[in-house]
Parts: structure tokens; sequence; C-alpha cells
């Protein structure tokens, strides 16, 4: 079976997300570093033109988006599960509320000048303004919007208390009792605000949420070794992608295999990815690429924040 390569850099919140769900799922896994701004030539040789972290290597299949990626993960290793039985469809939903609504608020609290001093104080300005430049581009031409600091400060409170009152009325040590999917899409998010001594308080102030991230940050980040970005594109050219999954979904907007499409997210980093549609289910979209150096790929994306249309 082919091994698991995570391109990933260490600041990045979603790319601890799922550092943490391969921790949970105590795996194994290979380290590809990558540029936090673009240019991304490696990673853009393995998705097409996807730039957002972290995405998900198996061999010649390339997983986009740490929803899709939780789902892979599930496939790898279905023990501890990140959707318990029952809980399917509250621990999914819940997660996907956190990664927008409270990954948006912890982006407006983190960037304020007081905290982007404190985090990025050390950088030389002519890298920091590079960096600021790359972030306004990534959050250019999609429906995500930056929250004005004040309507974050001002909601914030509101988010902490509610994950105060659920953690102290459910019975285990996770948000809904034991872990899931649920208790890493909004971790991330508080590890992002605690990254500085300026936001810190905006978590370490609620002793119960506080409590349960450290749980959740316990579970670590598994086994890896570094890898080169060159051993992972060799590894892609080298590899057969998976078989497709093998159902009768019928996409409602009649998208079927063999068509030339481009997908792209729909909030940001909206950079389009063109390919031949292979697979269009319930929850995911695989499209196949050719690159030079990466040859022939599956890349994968999920349905629900992604748009699909006709190259």
């Amino acid at each position: 079976m082919p091994e698991l390569i995570l391109h990933h850099y260490p600041t990045s919140p979603f790319a601890e997300k799922a550092r943490l769900l391969l921790g949970f799922k105590q795996l194994s896994w290979h380290s590809v570093t990558i540029p936090p701004l673009m240019p991304k030539p490696d990673l853009m040789a393995l998705t097409g033109g996807y730039r957002r972290t972290p995405v998900l290597q198996v061999g010649a299949d390339i997983y986009c988006d740490t929803a899709l990626i939780a789902r892979r993960l599930e496939q790898e290793k279905a023990v501890p599960s990140l959707f318990p039985e029952g809980q399917e469809f509250t621990a999914a939903s819940f997660a996907q509320w956190a990664d927008s609504v409270i990954f948006q608020h912890a982006v407006s609290l983190v960037f304020q000048p007081e905290s982007i001093a404190a985090r990025f104080g050390k950088l030389p300005p002519e890298l920091l303004k590079a960096f600021i430049a790359d972030r306004s581009q990534l959050f250019s031409g999609g429906t995500a919007s930056r929250l004005p600091a004040e309507q974050a400060r001002h909601q914030w409170p509101v988010f902490m208390a509610r994950i105060e009152q659920q953690l102290a009325r459910e019975e285990g040590d996770f948000l809904f009792g034991e872990p899931s999917i649920a208790d890493f899409a909004l971790a991330h998010c508080l590890w992002f605000v605690k990254g500085t001594s300026v936001t810190a308080p905006l978590v370490d102030d609620y002793p119960a949420a506080s409590a349960w991230l450290g749980r959740v940050l316990g579970f670590g980040h598994g086994a890896h070794s570094e890898m080169s970005a060159e051993q992972a594109i060799a590894i892609a050219r080298d590899s057969q992608p998976a078989a497709l999954p093998d159902d009768d979904f019928v996409d409602p907007n009649g998208f079927t295999a063999g068509q030339r499409v481009v997908i792209a997210a729909t909030d940001y980093g909206v950079d389009p990815v063109e390919g031949e549609l292979l697979h269009a289910g319930r929850e995911s979209l695989i499209l196949r690429r050719e690159d030079p150096r990466a040859g022939s790929v599956h890349v994968h994306f999920p349905r629900l924040g992604f748009s699909i249309r006709p190259a």
C-alpha cells in the first residue's frame, strides 16, 4: 500500500489539523515542507493549481482540503473513528462550521497589528510585506471576506462560552463525548489563536476549553520522517492511481466521467484546476491530469465548498 505523504508547513493551522488527524489515527507518514507563500512549483506539479495547505499524497492520488483528507484517513485506518457511529452528521456538520466560521474569526484576531508584530516581528520587513500581499491574494475572488476585528472580538466570547458549556455538560472528555472530527476542526483554530502572547488569553481565559485543547493536542502528530519534494513527485510519477470508487450516484448537474472540467474552491484560494472528470460522487470529485514531472495523477476534491464547471 502506498505511504502517506503530507505537503505542509509548520505554522499552517489547517496543516496542524491534518497532523493531529494523523496522530489520532497513530499513522506513519512522510513530511514534505512546502513554501508558505506562492510560488509553489513542486506542489503545483501534483495539484495542477490548487495552492492551499495542506495536501495529502498517496502514491499518484492527491487529496485536497482537510475535510476530504479526514475521510481518506478514515479509509486508511477505521479505528479510532473520526466519525463515531450515530454522530456522523453532527460531527461532520460541526467540523464544517468550525473550519469556516471559527477559522474566519481566528484569522481576523491573529492578523491584527499587535499580534502580527509578536508573530512575525523577527521577519525582515520585505518578507512580512510579501506575506501580507500573498494572503490578500489568497482571500481574493472567493466568497470569504475578512471579518472586521471589532466584530471578531465582539463575537468571540459567545463561541467560547458555548464551548465551555458543551464541555461541562458532556460526559466524555471531548465535544461530543468521544473524540471526533469536530474536535480537530475546532482545535486547529484555537491552536492558531494561542500562537502569540497577544491572542493566547482568548483561549487561556476559558479553563474547560483550554484543558480540552490540551487533550486534543496531546494526540500528537504520529510518526513521520522528512521527504523531499523531488522524492514525492517521483513517487507520483512511478505509481498507479488507486481504483475509482464504485457507486451509482448521478451528479445533480449532469456532469459525467470523461468531461473536461474545471474545479475550484468557492471561499478562498480559488485557483482553478482543469482536468478530465473521472468520478463525481456524493462526497468527492476526482480529476485526472497529466504533468510533465508527476505523470498521470488523480486529484481529489470534496464536493462541499468546491465548484465544478465545463472547461
